[in-house]
């Protein structure tokens, strides 16, 4: 199966992250991106009294299947830590940090993003604070949410985690020695078991 590494092609008219979304459920659309939900990285209500979100918005190296026209087609995307650090670039360059929606489809108002940063350390960072147990490399951030009811219900689980909104360009990525020497082993294990399994057959 093809893993593509998505990338930020800056010679594009569109790049980059240009919005994020609080939802409840992930989703991968074609030429579209939005990621968001990780059972162990979900978005954390961090502060009642100043109604303060707090979550991941890019988590690096990590491999997402993505549909084709059919199963057959169908591959992995990742981003690289390099891509991920652009993009939370971009995005408080181009100053994107009041764009929120809900589900990717409603405007969401009175959201703002007040801290963004890279992960840079396992043992020294923010994120640990509030339990996120983020890969180093991941962009983190903390987002004000003036939106009482939106922040209600982020609390309450109605939304799960944020989603990134934007544009990237596909780069076909080859495996790694070490995967492909793992996928071999794999195969040839199962291999093995499958052979083991006729000659006990044959005993029968």
């Amino acid at each position: 199966m093809q893993i593509k590494e998505l990338i930020i092609n800056e010679e594009a008219d569109e790049l980059g992250v240009d919005a994020i979304s609080l939802v409840s459920n992930p989703a991968i659309e074609s030429g579209f991106i939005t990621l968001s939900k990780d059972e162990k990285l979900k978005l954390q209500a961090v502060d009642s009294e100043k109604l303060i979100l707090c979550g991941p918005a890019l988590i690096p190296n990590k491999k997402i299947y993505r549909k084709g026209p059919t199963k057959k087609d169908g591959y992995y995307i990742y981003f690289s830590q390099k891509t991920v650090r652009q993009a939370s670039e971009l995005f408080l360059k181009n100053n994107n940090q009041k764009n929120h929606t809900l589900e990717h489809k409603e405007k969401a108002t009175g959201l703002t993003v007040v801290e963004s940063w890279i992960k840079e350390s396992d043992d020294q960072d923010k994120s640990n604070l509030y339990n996120l147990n983020a890969p180093v490399g991941t962009w983190l951030i903390s987002v004000k949410c003036d939106n009482k009811e939106i922040y209600d219900d982020c609390k309450n689980g109605v939304y799960y985690g944020f989603s990134i909104e934007g544009f990237f360009s596909e780069k076909l990525s080859e495996l790694s020695k070490d995967e492909n020497d793992e996928n071999n082993d794999i195969i040839q294990t199962l291999k093995d078991l499958i052979k083991e399994h006729e000659q006990n057959n044959k005993k029968d």
